[in-house]
């Protein structure tokens, strides 16, 4: 009985996987329409208090410890919000108001290579012949896409949206050094809380006190998605999903997502990628595939 029950936990975990790539690809043009008529500090303000209550209400429902320990742990979980949160949250957002949806969501997703790299240079990782691979076709792909738009104003949006990237990447690998202590879902609840703090402070200082504004139901329906589905609820998804299924595989699965949110932009936005963006969307999607497929390698000397 034992190997059909483990077959039921991966084919479950397959399942929400697939759920997982739908509910992250429509985050994208999600939060485009949400931005139409509410702030960059609002909506992230809004969306990530929501998704922080969501996380620490499973913790208490599960019985679970939001605890973390005091000391350095709580100055690697500041570092790691920055990055993982702040540093996404505010780059995708301007990148977003700044390009076209579907561009913004596949440079975002040239992560692994970034992460790649990173992990090279600062863990000690081993560059394979796969990854040098993915890291000439993700810079082929940029170019392609950058080069048509060049002394546009729309390449802000995409220089915005690999500096997501990069930022993403660097809070992947920061939070494989720091190694923080504690569980894994009060870890990401309290990075999301602290960024929704800083969030609220940027808020403050550059748009002053919140003055109650006439909203949509559309864009607070959007708000209510980012913060409660597209962050909290994916999250949920996630950690399901890596408790069935190799980290490696999970990883893999998650390609889904950029085509999700491309298809979806075209969808619900009306964006028609050009020639130019389906090369680049192709070239940087191959990268990514190249990382996430190269086999498992041992950790060089002195990693565990």
């Amino acid at each position: 009985m034992a190997p059909k029950h483990g077959l039921d936990e991966v084919t479950k975990a397959k399942a929400l996987l697939v759920l997982l790539a739908l509910v992250w690809g429509l985050s994208w043009p999600i939060m485009t329409i949400a931005l139409a008529e509410i702030s960059v500090w609002t909506l992230r303000v809004l969306g990530f208090s929501l998704s922080a209550l969501s996380l620490f209400a499973l913790i208490r429902l599960q019985g679970r410890s939001a605890a973390i320990p005091r000391g350095v742990t709580w100055l690697h979980m500041v570092a790691a919000s920055m990055f993982n949160v702040v540093g996404f949250g505010l780059f995708s957002s301007f990148a977003l108001l700044a390009s076209s949806t579907s561009r913004v969501v596949i440079v975002n997703y040239s992560m692994p290579i970034w992460a790649s790299l990173m992990a090279w240079r600062i863990l000690g990782e081993r560059l394979s012949i796969r990854a040098g691979l993915g890291l000439v076709l993700c810079v082929g792909g940029l170019t392609v896409l950058v080069y048509p738009v060049a002394t546009a104003p729309s390449a802000v949006g995409l220089l915005l949206a690999l500096c997501c990237a990069l930022s993403w990447a660097a809070g992947t690998v920061y939070m494989k050094w720091a190694r923080i202590a504690g569980d894994l879902l009060a870890i990401t609840a309290w990075q999301i809380a602290l960024g929704a703090l800083v969030f609220a402070a940027g808020l403050l200082v550059f748009q002053g006190m919140p003055v109650p504004a006439a909203v949509s139901l559309k864009a607070i329906l959007a708000v209510v998605y980012n913060g409660l589905i597209g962050t909290g609820f994916a999250y949920i998804l996630w950690f399901a999903i890596i408790e069935r299924l190799p980290t490696a595989t999970a990883s893999l699965g998650s390609l889904a997502t950029p085509v999700v949110g491309v298809s979806s932009s075209m969808l619900m936005l009306g964006e028609r990628p050009t020639t130019e963006d389906m090369i680049g969307f192709a070239l940087i999607f191959a990268a990514a595939l190249c990382v996430l497929t190269q086999p498992a390698r041992k950790p060089a000397a002195g990693m565990p």
